[in-house]
């Protein structure tokens, strides 16, 4: 057995059933003689997002797998795997390399010198006899520890060359979930028993250690109102009435309002990294700060109490610690609580609901959203967002339920995410309803991948804004694209018949100019994908400058 049919046998005895790719790459071939399923995307970047989907699904029980082939391909798939990075995702992607001889040669490309920074873990196969060794360091990297992408180099010659039986000793590595010191434990138990007005900080993490019922009863447990990151939107149903609601760039006026008048933050499962595409976390506050991640502590923010560990574990363990210390009682008053949160809910919609129910045309982003929220059963259907302004258009106003019924990402931002990331959604939860939001100039980026999407049979619902622009830079108000580019150059400016486009690509397209065809032809959309048609959805949209912002006081 040769080096590339042992890496195929062991990837399915980890239960690999799929693998995204973009030939050629001879993996592609071993996979599928041992019955793993090889889809192939229009672009490397595409394959690697769709694996990405899938392990952002898959809460690190099953790992997205990606194989392309060496040079172009390797370069290629950069944009996938450094979104992969900053959203700590861990996917396993396979580089064709060059042969032994050439590897050092330029302008040969070398992933294990060049990804150095880019991923969590990084390693090329030299000899034969590592096969075994590169691969158990491989899925101890995306089991344990920080999540995030992890790349092993296939250098031609070796991995053609017959593994010795004595070096095929592959064994599963295991997930080893730790936990924070008891006397940090009882420390922010005491602050948040201590607390005024504490909120919790629930990033991705809560999401990736199955931890939602957790959060839930320590935020009943101490009357806590719960926000969510735009990555960790869905650790709390948003109809509970301790729900923030959720904030990338925008956000939900009573998250706002907690977040600027806490005293006490307990950010659970979250790094806390200051971002353009995050909410910030104002001075004054003690900060209890959980993350798998001990180089998070201290990164942007101050801790003054340090949980390093499992977020499961930690929350439970809080729990426990506040259960003790309250006799079972909990701390704060949940029925006050709840009361400030729903009045500062109808404040901010009673600002929002005329919008999002508008009738004006071509329609607003909002009049959209609010579709969605109408027509889906969001307990059975996987929503995301790409780039831009449909990310910050959506995130506040979307309802997210049950664990992973949203998928909200970008600590960096790479346009045309949103179709990959949801083939690779589908094909983790095939019985689901699976839509992205995204703009016209994201379809540029992937739009080709709706093909992909058709020929795989993973039944996606693409909804595309088509408002002929860049919507982020077209704006008196956004962007940095100034008005002598814009209207003397027509930078910015895009045409395109979408849905004419899907259907010549072996999707169905659909046109809604009128604000009366949105919801029907989402329930057409749930239909086609039932009976395994992928489908897009080009809506007549405004260029929406209104955003959920608030200027700290």
């Amino acid at each position: 057995m040769n080096g590339i049919d042992y890496i195929a046998q062991i990837l399915k005895l980890e239960g690999v059933e799929w693998m995204s790719c973009f030939p050629s790459n001879p993996l592609i071939t071993a996979a599928a003689k041992v019955g793993i399923r090889p889809i192939a995307f229009r672009h490397e970047r595409g394959a690697v997002m769709a694996a990405d989907g899938y392990s952002r699904i898959s809460d690190r029980q099953r790992f997205g797998v990606v194989a392309v082939q060496s040079q172009a391909g390797a370069e290629n798939a950069m944009g996938g795997l450094a979104q992969a990075y900053a959203d700590n995702i861990p996917v396993l992607a396979f580089m064709g390399g060059n042969t032994l001889d050439r590897i050092s040669v330029k302008p040969n490309f070398s992933a294990a010198r060049n990804y150095q920074g880019w991923v969590k873990h990084v390693e090329a196969i030299y000899t034969p006899t590592q096969v075994a060794d590169v691969m158990r360091r491989a899925f101890h990297a995306l089991r344990n520890g920080p999540p995030g992408p992890v790349v092993v180099e296939l250098t031609a010659d070796v991995c053609s060359q017959e593994v010795p039986e004595a070096a095929r000793t592959y064994t599963s590595p295991k997930l080893i979930r730790q936990m924070p010191e008891p006397s940090d434990i009882e420390a922010a138990a005491d602050a948040i028993i201590a607390a005024k007005r504490p909120v919790i900080w629930a990033g991705a993490g809560v999401l990736f250690s199955q931890a939602t019922n957790q959060l839930r009863e320590l935020a009943e447990l101490t009357a806590t109102p719960v926000f969510c990151t735009m990555p960790g939107k869905s650790a709390i149903d948003e109809r509970h009435p301790l729900s923030l609601g959720a904030g990338s760039g925008t956000t939900t006026y009573p998250a706002h309002e907690w977040l600027l008048e806490s005293d006490v933050l307990i950010a659970l499962g979250a790094s806390l990294t200051r971002s353009p595409y995050a909410q910030k976390v104002h001075p004054g506050k003690t900060i209890i700060h959980n993350t798998i991640n001990p180089e998070d502590l201290n990164k942007d923010e101050a801790a003054d109490i340090g949980l390093v560990g499992d977020t499961q574990l930690t929350i439970e363990a809080l729990i426990t610690a506040i259960k003790v210390k309250t006799s079972g009682k909990g701390a704060g008053n949940r029925t006050q609580t709840e009361a400030a949160v729903a009045k500062a809910k109808s404040t901010w919609m009673s600002e929002w609901a005329p919008i999002l129910h508008g009738e004006e045309e071509p329609i607003s982003y909002y009049r959209v959203i609010q579709a969605l929220n109408d027509v889906l059963d969001p307990d059975n259907s996987i929503i995301t967002h790409d780039a831009g302004a449909p990310r910050d258009t959506i995130v506040p106003f979307y309802r997210a339920t049950t664990p992973h019924s949203y998928i909200g990402w970008g600590k960096t931002t790479h346009l045309g995410f949103g179709i990959p990331l949801m083939i690779g959604a589908k094909m983790a939860e095939p019985n689901k309803f699976c839509l992205n939001l995204m703009g016209d100039g994201a379809f540029g980026m992937s739009g080709t991948d709706i093909e992909t999407a058709a020929r795989s049979g993973a039944a996606i619902t693409t909804l595309l804004l088509n408002n002929s622009a860049m919507a982020t830079y077209s704006g008196p108000t956004q962007g940095t694209i100034g008005k002598e580019a814009r209207e003397i150059y027509g930078v910015s400016t895009m045409h395109g018949d979408y849905a004419k486009i899907a259907e010549g690509m072996g999707a169905v397209g659909i046109k809604v100019s009128k604000v009366s065809e949105l919801e029907p032809a989402l329930v057409e959309a749930q239909r086609l994908n039932s009976a395994g048609k992928t489908v897009l959805i080009e809506v007549a949209a405004n260029v929406e400058e209104r955003r959920s912002r608030f200027i700290p006081r």
